[in-house]
């Protein structure tokens, strides 16, 4: 008897979740990332004459990257002994959470264009899941349990990202008031996030090195703001479209002068924090190229894209030999990124 309660014993215990971690959330990144490289080449397709196809390959990889990943992320959550509300929690990695309605909208903004009613209705249910977590977050961070060593460029994404993406794929499916008014949230914490941001950078210790490649995110706001007015307003230059510009210009040369510093970091799967700020910066550049139209812009335009498509194609190797060429090699990559999380918790 005793022998069969243990093998029953065993057998449920076989059957019950196993506990451990959460994936870290900094690899929604992939799919981030992945969609700015599809947004490039439909902005090459409508600029440059190149053909549509390879835009929309490009999105169809975005579309399985990021039903992948949140599948990924709920299987590994069923079995994991922390909720998904402490990990919304963590100082370091909760932000980034918004990445998952804000690639949604994306998505939806380009199906909009094939299947008008799937699209304006992802976009509007992503746009409305962006809200309700920017402010649950908003809320979470008024409790006072941050440190300043936790912020890092991923702070941006609740709030700046989402709402300057939701102004661009709302004024896309023909929502100009929604637009307009997502554009105001943007920019408003566009200001105050980058304050506080730059100020941590500034006055207390480096970010680790998986959380290092955030600070390219400084990239974004100006460019992924530029064509948010561009596709309220009209693609042409006005006082609001040149002081993005300027400002652009400025944040572009910041990570040029980081350029000795992002070098000596390690690989990890953190990098695919560069490559969304990055196709933003080359979209928004294609079409102030185009808008300028002077003799040979187009040779420009297309160094603009290839340099943006030779880095993400290089990130994405690069993680795939990270995460197979050594055995469990997807969990250490994730361990890299824990600690890193882990780290600016503790302060």
């Amino acid at each position: 008897m005793t022998d069969q309660t243990s093998v029953a014993t065993a057998a449920h215990s076989s059957r019950r979740p196993q506990t451990g971690q959460r994936i870290p959330l900094n690899t929604l990144a992939i799919a981030f990332g992945l969609a700015g490289l599809a947004n490039i080449w439909v902005t090459a397709s409508r600029l440059l004459g190149v053909t549509e196809v390879i835009g929309q390959v490009v999105w169809a990889g975005v579309v399985v990257a990021w039903v992948w990943l949140i599948v990924a992320h709920l299987r590994r959550g069923a079995r994991s002994s922390e909720t998904l509300a402490q990990q919304l929690r963590h100082p370091a990695q909760g932000p980034i959470a918004a990445l998952v309605p804000v690639v949604g909208m994306l998505i939806g903004a380009d199906l909009y264009r094939f299947w008008p009613v799937g699209g304006e209705i992802l976009v509007v249910v992503s746009i409305v899941a962006a809200a309700a977590f920017a402010a649950w977050i908003l809320a979470f961070w008024h409790t006072g349990a941050l440190t300043p060593e936790a912020f890092h460029g991923g702070y941006l994404l609740p709030t700046v990202a989402a709402g300057l993406i939701a102004a661009t794929t709302a004024s896309k499916v023909g929502l100009p008031l929604l637009a307009i008014g997502s554009f105001a949230v943007g920019i408003f914490f566009w200001i105050v996030v980058s304050t506080v941001l730059l100020a941590r950078l500034a006055f207390f210790s480096p970010l680790p090195a998986a959380l290092t490649p955030t600070c390219a995110i400084l990239l974004a706001p100006p460019a992924v703001a530029g064509t948010a007015w561009f596709t309220i307003n009209g693609e042409h230059a006005d006082l609001v479209s040149a002081a993005l510009l300027g400002l652009l210009v400025l944040m572009a040369l910041q990570q040029v002068a980081l350029i000795p510093r992002y070098r000596m970091l390690p690989f990890t799967l953190g990098f695919w924090s560069f490559t969304f700020p990055l196709a933003a910066a080359g979209g928004s550049g294609v079409e102030w190229l185009s808008i300028s139209a002077f003799p040979g812009w187009q040779f420009v335009a297309w160094t603009l894209v290839a340099l943006v498509t030779v880095v993400i194609v290089a990130v994405g190797i690069r993680s795939l030999v990270l995460v197979s060429s050594v055995r469990r090699g997807v969990l250490r990559a994730e361990s890299v990124l824990r600690r890193a999380d882990n780290a600016v918790e503790r302060g």
